[in-house]
């Protein structure tokens, strides 16, 4: 029986009852759907049980003279030393076919919780570095990965010539210094412009918009390249 591909979703909203976790639910069935076996990491419960996003001293044993966390992962990950929650989130993340990375757009980037986790699990040594290149060459070639936003600001605000700017401008540090950086293959991000201007039914209309349009990125063949026009979802 052929093993189905693993999706690892890692979300990051304080509130379970938001769009923003509506959303994410809704993408993981379709996923589902889709053939894929189905792991969620949502940081605000982990935070709550303890899991911190400071990559600091702390992760690493006793470091004499200056601490560079980088030189710290590559030792961690060579020494079998990494941080035990770290370590099982990297695996996590190692064994996931695709990754989504869910979360609303605060100051047009991640929240921190979810920025703090890439420093700590994009670890040197285990993604990249080490015996791992970058981009091509990175750990995680040949898999995929996607974004899930929900924004404050409409649809027109985010377009070229829009009071805020075009999307990907804000997207593009994720999508080519993080993703690709590592080896992904970038899909086109999902984004629901200002749920919470819409009526009730017309955030359940964004969410099948939402169910649908995760069930073409994984079935479409092509990537999507970091630097053009984002659509809305």
């Amino acid at each position: 029986m052929p093993t189905l591909p693993r999706a690892l979703i890692v979300h990051a909203h304080p509130e379970p009852l938001s769009f923003s976790t509506a959303q994410m639910t809704t993408a993981a069935q379709a996923l589902r759907d889709a053939g894929y076996q189905v792991d969620v990491l949502d940081l605000y419960g982990l935070h709550a049980e303890g899991w911190g996003p400071v990559l600091g001293r702390d992760d690493f044993p006793p470091v004499d003279g200056h601490f560079k966390p980088q030189a710290e992962q590559m030792r961690a990950v060579k020494e079998g030393t990494l941080d035990a929650t770290v370590r099982a989130h990297l695996d996590r993340l190692l064994a996931a076919d695709l990754l989504v990375l869910s979360f609303p757009l605060w100051w047009f980037s991640l929240p921190a919780v979810l920025k703090g986790w890439i420093d700590r699990v994009f670890v040197m040594g285990g993604v990249f570095g080490g015996d791992h290149g970058t981009f091509g060459d990175g750990a995680l070639a040949g898999k995929r990965a996607m974004l899930l936003v929900t924004t404050g600001g409409s649809g027109e605000a985010f377009q070229p010539g829009g009071a805020v700017g075009p999307m990907d401008d804000f997207l593009f540090h994720i999508h080519r210094g993080m993703f690709e950086f590592v080896g992904y293959e970038v899909l086109e991000p999902v984004i629901t412009y200002g749920p919470a201007r819409m009526t009730d039914d017309e955030r359940t209309a964004a969410l099948e918009t939402v169910r649908e349009s995760v069930g073409v990125r994984v079935g479409a063949g092509a990537g999507y390249e970091a630097g053009a026009a984002c659509r809305a979802a």
